[in-house]
């Protein structure tokens, strides 16, 4: 049985475009500050990805290629636009700790206190995918790597679209996008949506495999190896 945590339905779905389309995105400026519209341009992200499409959009750390993995095709299209093998899969945004739990889990202590810790934030943690998750992320389907980010667009957007497959929005192999143009550059003829909130820090999360006895780090970033450490060794890891 296959399942997905609640989200939008695709009635008002916005259709994705042909990924050769070579099309100009949209471009729209995201100011929290200004209530009315922030929800608009949230909504208009959940249309877009509802219907399968993708969109670009700052997080605390680079700019993200994000889609919906429970739509069909709409994994496809992050792979094709960043030039990215199904072998690397794609990790997942989340609105909430609760969220994360409806996709991977269950979480061992250590993870517990690592988010506990550090979410929101830059930490990508992998563990174990709940059985039944219909997401495509790519050829492993075994585990997921989870992030709550600490960026009110993209935790707004994640709890009105659901968990979002989400990577760095630029060519696989390439230095990330850290600007709005830096997206429409590398990867805007294959994103109708693109979210403009200035700069972001420019430095990837860190991801840390916690499938294993002990952590394991897959690729350094933002949050320091020393300081995960200091974290895993304040108690049991079962």
């Amino acid at each position: 049985m296959t399942r997905r945590p609640d989200g939008p339905s695709a009635a008002g779905a916005v259709a994705a475009p042909s990924q050769s389309s070579g099309h100009r995105p949209v471009v729209r400026t995201v100011d929290p500050a200004d209530a009315l519209a922030f929800s608009d341009v949230v909504a208009e992200a959940a249309r877009v990805l509802a219907g399968g499409g993708l969109v670009a959009l700052p997080t605390d750390t680079v700019y993200g290629l994000a889609c919906d993995p429970f739509r069909p095709g709409a994994a496809a299209r992050v792979f094709a636009a960043k030039g990215r093998p199904r072998g690397v899969p794609l990790p997942v945004l989340v609105a909430s700790v609760e969220q994360a739990d409806e996709v991977g889990g269950p979480f061992s202590a250590v993870t517990e206190r690592l988010v506990a810790r550090f979410w929101p934030g830059p930490l990508t943690v992998v563990v174990s995918r709940r059985p039944g998750v219909a997401a495509d992320l790519g050829d492993e389907g075994g585990t997921i790597g989870l992030r709550l980010p600490d960026h009110v667009l993209v935790r707004a957007l994640c709890a009105e679209a659901g968990p979002l497959a989400t990577t760095s929005a630029n060519r696989h192999g390439q230095p990330p996008a850290v600007t709005a143009a830096e997206v429409v550059e590398a990867v805007g003829g294959h994103v109708p949506l693109v979210l403009d909130g200035g700069r972001c820090e420019g430095e990837p999360s860190t991801v840390v495999d916690l499938t294993g006895p002990r952590p394991r780090l897959v690729r350094p970033g933002r949050l320091p190896w020393d300081a995960i450490e200091a974290v895993v060794g304040d108690g049991p890891g079962d």
